[in-house]
Parts: C-alpha cells; structure tokens; sequence
C-alpha cells in the first residue's frame, strides 16, 4: 500500500470512527433532553389549550400521545446512556489519534510501516468501541453533528463528501418522499379541509 491508498484508508477510517461517534453523543443526548422537552411541549400546550378552545382537536391530541410514546422508548433507553456517552469519548479519542496520524503522513519522511500498524491498531479499537444499538432517528442528529459542527476538511482531501449522498441522512430523504406521497394521495381531502377551515373561521368573524 503506498502513501496515496494509505492517506484514503485513513480517512475512509476517520470517517466511520467520526460519525460513529458522533451518533453515540446523538442518542445520549437524545435520552439526556427529549423527555424533558416532550414534558415541556405538552404541558405549554395543555395550557393554551384551556385558553384555546380550536386547539383542542383530534390531531393535536394524536400529535401528543405519539410525543408521549416516543418519550416513553426514548425514557426505556436511560440505562444505557452512560454507556453512549463512555463510547462517543473513546471513539472521539480514535478520530483524534487519526487525525494525528494523517498530519504525520504529510511530514517529510513518514514511516508508512508504523504508520500501517497504527491504523490496524485503531481499527481494532473501533470495531470494539461501537455500541450495537442506537436510538431510533439519531443518525439525523449525528449527521448535523459530524457535517456541520466538526471540522472535517482534512478527511474530504482524501474522501469528497457530497451532500445529497453523505450530508443528508438517507431516512430523511425517505420520509419526505412518504410525506410527499401521501399529500398528493390525500390532496382532495386537504384543500376540502382547509376550506371548511377558511369559511369557518369567515363565519365567526
């Protein structure tokens, strides 16, 4: 393996021990503030609702029983919240020890054989440093983490990142393709409903 394939596997590497890692932050900090949010949300609601009779409907109160279940899984998860935050630290400490690794290549005369046994050694670390589960929907989190927040740059010189492929999650696209669907199947029933809604609210005026 010469310095060229060397440097791509390195960040190849860097890559999956990031983004990894920032997907064990995102599920601790999932089980650390969503309960707390969804807790928020609700109440704030239930009072307005009392000051706003047109809140009270079956939609709203379908919105918060499913916020009420996501808590719940989210909430069955807190045993393991250490666990996610112990990993995301060794993990972040794996990308660092990558970085480093790839500065080193850049130098004047890198020893490509250590350099080889470094990575392996990492490698190794990584494979036993992942959780195997994780909370549902954190790779959108993590995804934001590790594009938008960390810096990066040196990993996209050897593996250019694009942005429909890498930058936005796969389920995300997904859902909005379902979201889509199911507008253009329901189109009739939604513009009748928000005429009712519009001459409703004509009326009471």
């Amino acid at each position: 393996m010469d310095i060229n394939n060397l440097k791509k596997h390195i960040a190849e590497t860097a890559y999956n021990v990031g983004y990894s890692a920032k997907l064990h932050f995102a599920s601790y900090e999932m089980i650390e503030r969503l309960p707390g949010l969804i807790s928020f949300f609700s109440m704030a609601f239930g009072i307005y609702a009392l000051a706003f009779s047109n809140l009270s409907t079956k939609f709203m109160s379908c919105a918060l029983l499913v916020l009420g279940l996501i808590g719940l899984y989210v909430s069955m998860r807190n045993g393991e919240k250490a666990n996610y935050k112990q990993n995301g630290d060794s993990l972040m400490d794996l990308f660092n020890e990558l970085k480093h690794l790839m500065s080193e290549l850049e130098g004047v005369s890198p020893d490509i054989p250590k350099a080889k046994t470094d990575l392996k050694n990492i490698e190794i670390k990584f494979n036993q440093s992942c959780a195997p589960h994780q909370i549902m929907f954190a790779s959108w989190l993590a995804h934001y983490k590790f594009f938008w927040e960390q810096q990066i740059a040196w990993i996209d010189e050897q593996r250019k990142f694009g942005f429909f492929r890498d930058k936005v999650p796969l389920t995300f696209w997904i859902s909005l393709i379902v979201m889509a669907i199911i507008i253009l199947l329901n189109t009739d029933s939604i513009i009748t409903h928000v005429c009712e809604f519009i001459q409703t609210k004509g009326f009471n005026s």
